[in-house]
């Protein structure tokens, strides 16, 4: 069976963007869950100030609660050289750093512009390659940026190269805004392909237009064959106003799966683990299929105890 590889963002992408702070313990506890059920790339926090993202404090306490298995990589989003270090320190294995393809949403996300985060990740990216450690480059706002509406294809082109180029191993193209249509995915990914390896690149869309899980698919149909998401659908994004969160994790499963493709994940498990996270958040899940699967059961139970 054809696979295709999944990376879990709601650890630290979903969770970032929840009101509620959970403890140490509790974020461990979901991302050891997540495991269990058959993910194996898991962003499992990101060292930046607690003052400006309060729900990613004490991620090095997160990490030192993990389960260590073979075959499961942690990362983690590091902003500078300062967050590296700690990164190294925590003994992480893949870190992340995060650009945008829109000037704009640059300079209002991470006070910058395009190149200047650029320069500032640099010494990030060569620290982690003479550390032996994988770097994942995020590039924010390909479909579109909330203050300037579109944004061209080339100019995503033009970051993600950079990022690879500076010793970034896969690039993950985000729809922040979650506007983007299936027609306009493959139109970027094909420009993407031109001067990057297909191979390196990852697709991240949020569902703020419902268009998530169909961006999905026309990626795969494009060639790309890795997936961010996020449990139970946690997330959005605070430059957004509107976005929703990332697509859910248990959409892809049950896609992937129905396709014949291989993700090697649990679906119940998985359901589990997010009904975890939601109990400690005091939400509901996003996920249709988890709502979806849940009543199927509960019916079940039902029909078998009378």
């Amino acid at each position: 069976m054809d696979a295709v590889k999944l990376v879990e963002v709601g650890a630290r992408d979903g969770l970032q963007n929840e009101s509620r702070v959970l403890p140490a313990a509790v974020r461990a506890a979901l991302i050891n869950r997540l495991v269990e059920a058959g993910l194996t790339h898991i962003e499992a926090g990101s060292f930046v100030s607690p003052r400006w993202v309060p729900q990613m404090a004490d991620t090095d306490e997160v990490l030192r609660q993990l389960v260590q298995r073979t075959g499961v990589t942690y990362s983690v989003l590091v902003p500078n050289s300062q967050g590296m270090a700690a990164a190294v320190a925590s003994g992480c294995r893949e870190v992340a750093v995060f650009a945008a393809a829109s000037e704009a949403f640059s300079l209002r996300n991470i006070n910058c512009t395009i190149e200047e985060s650029l320069a500032r990740f640099a010494p990030v990216i060569d620290k982690a390659n003479a550390e032996g450690i994988a770097v994942r480059g995020y590039v924010s706002c390909v479909l579109g940026c909330p203050y300037t509406g579109r944004v061209a294809p080339q100019q995503v082109v033009a970051v993600s190269k950079r990022l690879y180029e500076m010793g970034c191993q896969e690039i993950s193209l985000g729809d922040t805004i979650g506007a983007g249509t299936p027609g306009a995915v493959k139109q970027l990914v094909s420009a993407c392909a031109v001067e990057l390896p297909l191979a390196s690149l990852a697709v991240h869309f949020h569902d703020t237009w419902g268009m998530a899980v169909a961006n999905c698919l026309a990626a795969l149909d494009a060639g790309v064959r890795t997936f961010d998401s996020s449990v139970s659908g946690l997330g959005g994004c605070p430059y957004s106003p509107g976005a929703t969160g990332n697509v859910a994790t248990e959409e892809l499963v049950y896609l992937f799966s129905g396709l014949g493709l291989n993700t090697g994940v649990d679906l119940a498990s998985l359901i589990q683990a997010g009904g975890y996270i939601d109990e400690q958040l005091g939400r509901t899940t996003s996920s249709r299929v988890a709502r979806a699967w849940r009543a199927k059961h509960r019916v079940q139970h039902e029909e078998a105890t009378g």
